[in-house]
């Protein structure tokens, strides 16, 4: 059997590559697993292996594994018995199944679960599929290494998934010299470069086809980070702080928090609510030019509502308050809609934190780092809240920020409470509201108003 008739030259490459651990940095698409099924296959019908043990991050991908796998089998039809997808139990205490094909000479293919457990006291060869985007990679990794220990052959396949899981580590430390395994790197760039566009439209395509495809694909990521990290291979940094210390330190202040009473600036106002496991935290501005200085930072832990409230309105009540954002996300909202109603929407913006406008407090906040337009405290709990912030992508697509939460600094209050303090700062113009009064009414106040005037100053004789 001719592989040259059915793939492309990034996938020869590695089908000829014998490596015993092989790992490919890949982008989406491009027929990585594919081109591994019809390896497995071959390894088991020429004898070389007695049992593969194949693991994806969903089951889906293990059926689709397992089809492609079928289809080769069928060109070695001479060795292939009761050909069919059929259902393993492998462990019935701990409910782990695998979906697999068998062949003549008693090797098999097995289609895992990405349970780590699924790896215990199994022998031959691993491939870990999409292994960035597995739950467990750490745990999945330490059971299924030991199954290539008798030398069998070890393939990792996957798209990048930021730079803080053991993907990455891997890729990194063969580019480093401390891993003496084998890598193979396949953008999307490089795949259409050998043909794959060809492939998929079965024809000859022109330069500009090629490029206007690759445009359209990039014109349907919801942002370049996905398109970078998915289809590039560029894993992007989003384990890592969403402000970093550095940052952060440039903008402290050790003298910034004042007391109310002395302000003279415009004052704005963010207030991050919580209950019980998460703190309020209000954060107070002053305006002064274009700066934004920390007067006040609370932190209200375990504090009722009530009093959370007495609190904010304490400083609304301020001569030179401007404007207040408040989360009105969950227990927020009744909070937001009772502030609201004290002191009009003109003065307190409730803010749902939707999806894509936290993603707008959140670089909003880090522009101002960026351009030193907000100074904050030199305080160590400040400094680890904002730093606890991390991005991530989720797996369809969208920028999630999110920070683990600790009983030392909660769960990124300070952080969105500034961020709102921020939001309420922007130039908002809000609609005029112009009352007019009934006739009656108006005529009463003008009543002896036109005789009170010397018309001769406006009409001399």
């Amino acid at each position: 059997m001719n592989p040259n008739k059915y793939f492309l030259p990034y996938q020869i490459e590695w089908l000829n590559d014998n490596s015993r651990v092989k790992i490919w940095e890949k982008s989406r698409r491009i027929g990585a697993t594919y081109v591994q099924s019809y390896e497995d296959v071959r390894d088991c019908v020429s004898g070389n292996v007695e049992n593969v043990w194949f693991s994806s991050a969903d089951e889906s991908a293990g059926k689709e594994y397992i089809r492609y796998c079928e289809r080769w089998a069928k060109l070695f039809d001479a060795a292939v018995i009761e050909l069919g997808e059929i259902d393993v139990v492998l462990d019935s205490e701990e409910d782990i199944k695998a979906h697999a094909i068998e062949f003549a000479n008693g090797a098999r293919i097995n289609a895992l679960s990405s349970n780590p457990k699924s790896f215990r006291s199994k022998g031959g060869k691993v491939v870990l599929d999409e292994f960035a985007h597995h739950d467990n990679a750490g745990s999945l990794w330490t059971a299924a290494n030991p199954c290539a220990a008798w030398e069998y052959p070890t393939r990792i396949l996957s798209t990048h998934n930021g730079q803080g899981c053991w993907f990455y580590k891997f890729v990194e430390d063969i580019k480093a010299g401390k891993l003496n395994w084998s890598l193979h790197t396949t953008s999307i760039q490089l795949a259409v470069e050998q043909g794959l566009v060809d492939k998929i439209q079965k024809k000859e395509t022109t330069a500009e086809d090629r490029q206007m495809w690759l445009d359209e694909l990039h014109g349907r990521c919801n942002n370049d980070d996905l398109w970078l990290q998915e289809y590039c291979c560029i894993a992007m940094d989003e384990s890592t702080a969403f402000l970093p210390y550095e940052l952060i330190s440039r903008c402290e202040l050790a003298d910034v928090i004042q007391p109310l009473s002395e302000l003279t600036g415009d004052i704005y106002v963010g207030m991050d609510i919580g209950r019980t496991e998460h703190f309020t935290v209000i954060w107070v501005l002053e305006r002064l030019g274009n700066v934004n200085y920390t007067r006040m930072v609370k932190v209200l832990p375990r504090t009722e509502f009530s009093d959370q409230l007495n609190e904010l309105y304490r400083i609304i009540r301020h001569k030179k308050f401007i404007r207040c954002c408040m989360d009105s996300t969950g227990m927020g909202r009744p909070l937001a809609e009772a502030a609201e109603k004290e002191f009009s929407k003109s003065k307190v913006e409730g803010i749902n934190f939707s999806g894509s406008l936290k993603e707008q407090l959140a670089y909003e906040l880090k522009i101002h780092f960026e351009g030193k337009t907000v100074y904050i405290p030199s305080d160590p709990d400040i400094r680890d809240d904002l730093h606890s912030v991390k991005k991530f992508i989720t797996e369809a697509g969208h920028i999630r920020f999110d920070a683990e939460a600790t009983e030392a600094t909660g769960h990124a209050d300070r952080f969105w409470a500034l961020a709102l303090a921020l939001h309420a700062a922007k130039n908002k113009k809000y609609p005029y509201h112009i009352a007019t009064r009934r006739k009656r009414e108006t005529y009463k106040m003008s009543k002896g108003y036109w005789k009170k005037i010397d018309w001769s100053k406006y009409f001399p004789s």
